[in-house]
């Protein structure tokens, strides 16, 4: 009962609504900087058109507020409910639905097969693979819009995985393969000399492979609206990645939803800086925002802006 109340409250507290309002945070151009403005280079942000090289890294500690801000809000507590209860039942029933999509993974090699490939396709190197393919396609023909799909994969995917490596350093939950109860010990605040050494025993909640997946699907999806085959083929191929994560035991279904959450509303943000730009409603409020830039030394810092 404890695990099941704690596991509950966790889905609660970091299940992020891929629906939300965007709040009105925004980097700008004449925003006054509370680091001393004589040492520092302020690089905007690149709503529109091809991103600055950088913008990829410099641009997280940004999508973290932001993610917070449109997360965390009275606005969002139906959303949160219905992932709270998803992950709530399916941890209920975890060892059952494993050992229904585990059975066939063991007896037909077919099916073996198809999800070995399935749950390797969300383990990174893909969406990576997904990057360097959109940058080199960009860069050959001169297409922006390619570079920007290209940059932002990279920049969900590090934003996103360290949300989910901050929430399985937490959670510190075991994967199906190395369970010693029928639905997998969970380790709160786990010591972290031991999660290191033995890492899948540990790293079950939630899934990463499933949250960069969606993360980069979301990414190329809206930045090609008009091309509705990626949905109907991505969404299909999302649903194959969780399967092949069960079926090959390493990852339970209840690790499933809240990763889906996270990938999918980080890979929304993501593809949309346009949505923290100012607009003609929004004059006399006050603005805020943080984020990477550099020193005129060339040292990296984290700068807070503010503009009213």
């Amino acid at each position: 009962m404890r695990v099941f109340l704690l596991s509950l409250l966790l889905g609660v507290l970091f299940f992020s609504s891929a629906r939300a309002s965007l709040d009105s945070l925004v980097v700008v151009r004449d925003s006054l900087a509370i680091t001393p403005i004589d040492s520092i280079e302020v690089r905007p942000m690149q709503v529109l058109g091809r991103p600055a090289p950088l913008d990829m890294i410099t641009n997280i500690p940004g999508d973290w507020w932001h993610w917070s801000k449109q997360t965390f809000t009275l606005k969002q507590l139906p959303v949160i409910a219905v992932v709270s209860a998803l992950t709530a039942v399916t941890i209920i029933t975890d060892y059952q639905s494993w050992q229904i999509t585990k059975k066939p993974y063991d007896q037909s090699p077919t099916f073996k097969k198809i999800n070995d490939v399935t749950s390797y396709l969300g383990d990174g190197k893909v969406q990576f693979g997904l990057a360097i393919a959109f940058a080199g396609y960009g860069f050959a023909l001169n297409d922006d819009r390619a570079i920007r799909t290209a940059s932002q994969t990279v920049e969900v995917i590090l934003a996103c995985g360290a949300v989910v490596q901050f929430l399985k350093h937490v959670t510190g939950r075991e994967s199906p393969f190395t369970a010693t109860t029928p639905t997998g010990l969970w380790r709160f605040f786990p010591n972290q000399i031991e999660y290191a050494k033995h890492v899948p025993h540990y790293d079950a909640f939630p899934s990463g492979h499933i949250a960069t997946a969606f993360g980069t699907f979301m990414v190329i999806a809206e930045n090609y609206p008009n091309e509705k085959w990626i949905q109907y083929i991505g969404y299909p191929v999302m649903a194959s990645i969780a399967t092949g994560l069960v079926a090959t035991s390493i990852h339970w279904w209840s690790d499933i939803p809240l990763g889906v959450a996270l990938g999918y509303s980080f890979g929304r943000l993501i593809a949309h800086p346009e949505q923290f730009t100012d607009t003609p409603d929004r004059a006399g409020e006050l603005h805020t925002n943080i984020g990477m830039t550099f020193l005129s030394n060339g040292s990296p810092a984290l700068s807070f802006m503010m503009k009213w």
